[in-house]
């Protein structure tokens, strides 16, 4: 992406339901320090945690990088969640609202699309998933 500029501000591994605290709380501190206030900062944490737990019931581990992106003028962060875990055999069925394949509210990728002003699956059966988003600062 041309003049765009990422600065890395943390990895956080996800095993475990404190690691999605953790990350909760490292994307609405980073989100903090960049300038989003408010309900931005709810929605940036929801969105994390949405995600990473995704991680934790379905390919038990994973990470999520937190970084500032700056894509002149705007600035935002940027919040990439990786795991090597089976794979969505149908991404465009698992961001529907409601559908769940382990009986849950399905509120998992749709809610946190809804949350972010980008977002991007990219998944492969036996190779794992990455989801990206991104909420920029108005």
């Amino acid at each position: 992406m041309a003049g765009t500029a990422l600065v890395s501000a943390a990895r956080i591994e996800i095993r475990t339901d404190a690691d999605i605290v953790a990350a909760r709380q490292a994307g609405r501190s980073l989100a903090e320090r960049i300038g989003f206030s408010g309900s931005d900062l709810t929605v940036i944490a929801a969105a994390i945690s949405e995600v990473a737990r995704n991680i934790v019931e379905y390919a038990s581990e994973g990470h999520l990088e937190l970084s500032r992106i700056v894509q002149s003028p705007a600035t935002g962060v940027l919040v990439v969640a990786r795991d090597t875990g089976p794979g969505i055999a149908d991404v465009e069925k698992a961001l529907l609202d409601g559908y769940s394949t382990r009986n849950s509210l399905g509120m998992g990728l749709p809610g946190a699309r809804r949350l972010m002003d980008e977002f991007e699956v990219a998944s492969a059966i036996g190779a794992g998933t990455t989801v990206t988003m991104k909420k920029w600062l108005r």
